[in-house]
C-alpha cells in the first residue's frame, strides 16, 4: 500500500516537480542543511539524507553542514556503545553498528568541517536550512543549548527551518529572550509536530508551517533501498524500554500468528532474534521486508508508513510528544496502543496496513510541505 493513490516517487511525479520548478521561475540554490546527521541513530541519518537528496531532486545543490565536537562525539559514542541500561556482552555488535554509521555518514554530501561552537563560513550558501530533528530541544543531553542550531552566526545567508522540533520540551518557561531573539532571525519557520507549533506560537506570536518529516516528504530516497529478508513473515521490533504489558501483548500476538520477532539496532531479550549491528541502509531494507512493525520510536512509525506496513506503537517518556503528535496529525490514533486498549487495538494495528484515510492525510501534508520548500528556496 502506498502513502497515497499515486506513488510520489515515480517518474511522472518527478517530471511534474521539475516542470513546476521551471514554471515558477525557481533558480537553483546552494543550500546548507544543519541537523543531527552525526548521531548513531537510524532516524537521524535518514531524515538528513532524505532532506539533502530531496532538495537535490528539486534542482538545488544541498549539503550537510559538517560541525565537529569531541564533547558531543564522546557522549554520542558512549550512548551508542551501551544504549540499553544494564545491557552487557554486545559491545562488539554495537561497535560494528557504529562503524557502519561512520561509513554511511561519510558518503553524505558534507561541507568542510568546522567546530560546533563556531558558525561556518556560509557566504557561498543562498540558504541555511535548520532541521529536521530536535534541533531546538534545550533538554537534549548533549546538543541542548547549542546556539548554532538557533542560527547563531549565520548572518551572511538567509535562514529558515524545515520540520524543526523542540522534542520533549513542552513549555516555553525557561526560554528567555535570548532564544526568542535567535528565533526571530529566521526568515521562515516550519515545524513537524503540534508541540513545537504551540511553542513557536507562544514565543513568537504566530503560527508556523506544519510540515512532514523528510523521510515522509521524500520517501523515494528510502524506497530505493533493497529489501532485507532475514526470515519470512517476521515482525520488526524497533526501540527499547518497552513496558512489560506491551512486550507480552506483542509476543502473544506474534506467537498466535507464527511470526518471529526480530529486534533491530538494540537488544530486546523478549524477541526471538537480535540484529544489533544493522547499518542505516540495512535498517531501511529490514523495515521494508517486515510483516509488521512494533515500536516506541518516532521513526519506527515513520518507516512503517513509508513502506505501508502495519504498525503498533507505544509512548515512552522521551518520545511521547513526537509519536502522539504524528499519530494525531495523520489520523492514526488507533495505532497508538495503551494498556487499556491493547487487547482490542494491538491485533488490528499489527494485522492491517495504514488505512487510505491516513495515506490521504499524508499526501495533503506532503503538498503543504512541498509548497513551503518551494517558497523558502525561491
Amino acid at each position: 500500500m502506498s502513502l497515497a493513490g499515486e506513488k510520489p516517487w515515480n517518474s511522472a511525479a518527478s517530471i511534474r516537480l521539475l516542470l513546476d520548478t521551471c514554471r515558477l521561475g525557481i533558480s537553483v540554490r546552494k543550500i546548507g542543511v544543519l541537523t543531527f546527521h552525526r548521531c548513531i541513530n537510524y532516524g537521524s541519518y535518514w531524515q538528513a539524507r532524505c532532506l539533502v537528496e530531496g532538495l537535490g531532486s528539486m534542482g538545488h545543490d544541498a549539503m550537510l553542514l559538517e560541525y565537529q565536537s569531541r564533547r558531543v562525539d564522546r557522549a554520542e559514542w558512549k550512548c551508542a556503545l551501551r544504549p540499553v541500561p544494564n545491557e552487557n556482552g554486545d559491545h562488539a555488535l554495537y561497535r560494528a553498528k557504529i562503524r557502519k554509521f561512520f561509513r554511511s555518514i561519510a558518503a553524505l554530501p558534507l561541507s568542510e568541517p568546522f567546530p560546533l561552537e563556531a558558525a561556518p563560513r556560509t557566504e557561498d550558501f543562498d540558504l541555511v536550512l535548520i532541521g529536521s530533528d530536535e534541533v531546538w530541544n534545550l533538554k537534549h543531553p548533549w546538543y541542548g543549548g547549542s546556539l548554532l542550531f538557533y542560527g547563531e552566526g549565520f548572518r551572511s545567508s538567509r535562514l529558515a527551518s524545515y520540520a524543526a522540533s523542540f522534542g520533549n520540551q513542552t513549555s516555553s518557561v525557561g526560554m528567555d529572550g535570548l532564544w526568542t531573539d535567535k528565533l526571530l532571525s529566521f526568515a521562515d519557520i516550519s515545524v513537524r509536530d503540534l508541540n513545537s507549533a504551540r511553542l513557536i506560537r507562544d514565543l513568537l506570536g504566530y503560527e508556523p508551517e506544519l510540515v512532514l518529516d523528510p523521510c515522509l516528504q521524500f520517501p523515494q530516497v528510502i524506497a530505493a533501498t533493497e529489501k532485507v529478508d532475514p526470515e519470512r513473515d517476521y515482525i520488526a521490533l524497533y526501540g527499547h524500554g518497552f513496558p512489560l504489558w506491551f512486550q507480552r501483548s506483542v509476543r502473544a500476538w506474534a506467537r498466535e500468528k507464527g511470526y518471529p520477532l526480530v529486534s533491530i539496532g538494540y537488544r530486546n531479550d523478549w524477541a526471538d532474534r537480535q540484529w544489533i549491528d544493522a547499518g542505516p541502509e540495512e535498517f531501511a531494507g529490514f523495515i521494508a521486508g517486515a510483516r509488521a512493525v512494533a515500536t516506541n520510536f518516532f521513526h519506527g512509525c515513520v518507516f512503517a508508513l513509508v513502506h505501508g506496513r502495519p504498525f503498533a506503537c507505544v509512548l515512552s517518556d522521551y518520545r511521547s510528544n513526537k509519536i502522539r503528535d504524528l499519530t494525531t496529525l495523520i489520523g492514526a490514533d488507533r495505532r497508538l496502543v495503551t494498556e487499556e486498549n491493547a487487547s482490542m487495538d494491538l491485533p488490528k494495528a499489527l494485522e492491517y496496513p495504514p488505512e487510505q484515510a491516513i495515506s490521504e492525510r499524508i499526501a495533503a501534508l506532503r503538498r503543504n510541505s512541498n509548497d513551503y520548500l518551494l517558497h523558502v528556496t525561491r
